[in-house]
């Protein structure tokens, strides 16, 4: 694919959502929060890059039936809808955006009322 993002460019595009913050955990992951929850982690799936993001019910039951997506490992297995894109060949980068963009507004929706008006959203 011709806009297939690489792990900087992912990283680069989660900086820019709202409040996103960034840790390094799980063997060299990065880590995306905003609040305290988590929104996007990119990290290594048998030594090639992958990423990992909250998904909605449709997305879960959808994507999965395409090239490169399966649901996350660690996650899936504990009933929570979270999707991985391998990259290979995976989500478009516009895609792959906008499902991280969803799973950033998940975070945000999932925060208390309290924490919500602490960071002004």
């Amino acid at each position: 694919m011709t806009d297939m993002l690489t792990r900087d460019d992912i990283n680069a595009f989660c900086a820019t959502l709202p409040l996103a913050t960034h840790v390094v955990q799980w063997g060299n992951s990065d880590v995306w929060k905003v609040g305290g929850k988590l929104f996007a982690v990119c990290g290594w799936n048998g030594g090639k890059p992958a990423v990992t993001f909250k998904a909605s019910p449709i997305a879960f039951e959808v994507l999965p039936d395409m090239g490169g997506i399966r649901p996350a490992p660690y996650f899936a297995s504990r009933g929570m809808k979270w999707l991985q894109d391998t990259r290979d060949p995976g989500l478009s980068g516009s895609e792959l955006k906008t499902h991280i963009t969803h799973s950033h507004a998940m975070a945000i929706a999932a925060l208390t009322k309290k924490k919500r008006a602490e960071l002004g959203l």
